[in-house]
């Protein structure tokens, strides 16, 4: 047990970090680890999954509440490309969500890992991410991907328990964005499908009933979690900036890279 909750506070550090520099709340980092705590436990059960996703959105609740304020004082916030797209955000969040809890635990894994297989080919062989265009300011966000778009981000980021980040961040590269912006952007727009997801899950009618849990949120491995990473965003937030964008954008890749390969070692 001791040795789990180091686990979880060592890895919510990490999570603090990514939350900072990479828009990443909780999920990527979050999920696999969870998930790996629960099913090498004696308490395994056919739910680690979602028991995983669920505490996952909720630790994303809290850091990314906490960085956006942060990222607010710095002004890195810019209203245009959070509103309206975080209100669509939010009403995918509720559908995607809900629809998790109807998938099993083991079809719910593989999903996660070929979603991070498809956004790791995709920021790398599509042009936008990895550098931007010189010379051409930011883009403004149409109607159609601030309505569409927002949902599908919603659905899928709150159905996977992984937050915006990783669909907005290439999201707003594409548009012209630095790293620094499109990553502290990412953090106001992972608070809708927080809210959304925590909800769900904590009153999902089909979560066994289990001591130190909510529905399938766990409290243990979520305050160990947010015991980690909440000292860690503090401090990384005073050295976001200075990191050279495009070693910025190749770092935000590989980092999806180790998670993927977290995940496939996990369930193996």
């Amino acid at each position: 047990m001791l040795t789990s909750l180091l686990v979880l506070f060592a890895f919510g550090c990490l999570t603090g970090v990514t939350t900072v520099l990479f828009g990443f709340g909780g999920g990527f980092i979050t999920v696999p680890v969870v998930y790996g705590v629960l099913t090498l436990g004696a308490d395994s059960g056919s739910d680690a999954m979602h028991v995983a996703v669920a505490t996952s959105t909720a630790v994303m609740l809290v850091n990314s509440l906490m960085a956006t304020v942060a990222q607010l004082r710095l002004g890195r916030v810019r209203r245009a490309y959070v509103w309206p797209l975080a209100a669509f955000v939010a009403v995918g969040a509720v559908i995607g969500s809900s629809a998790a809890t109807w998938v099993s635990g083991p079809v719910l894994r593989i999903l996660f890992a070929v979603y991070l297989l498809v956004t790791i080919v995709d920021s790398l062989l599509r042009k936008g991410f990895l550098s931007v265009a010189d010379g051409t300011g930011p883009a403004p966000l149409g109607r159609f991907t601030s309505t569409f778009g927002g949902v599908g981000i919603g659905s899928v980021a709150a159905f996977l328990g992984v937050g915006g980040s990783v669909m907005t961040v290439p999201l707003l590269r594409r548009r012209g964005l630095p790293m620094t912006a499109a990553t502290a952007m990412a953090n106001p727009l992972s608070v809708p499908v927080a809210v959304a997801g925590t909800v769900v899950y904590a009153l999902a009618a089909g979560a066994p009933a289990h001591s130190g849990r909510v529905g399938y949120v766990d409290l243990v491995s979520g305050i160990a979690l947010l015991a980690g990473s909440l000292p860690t965003i503090a401090v990384v937030k005073r050295v976001t900036g200075r990191i050279p964008d495009r070693v910025h954008s190749i770092a935000y890749i590989a980092l999806l890279v180790l998670v993927l390969l977290a995940m496939v070692l996990t369930g193996s």
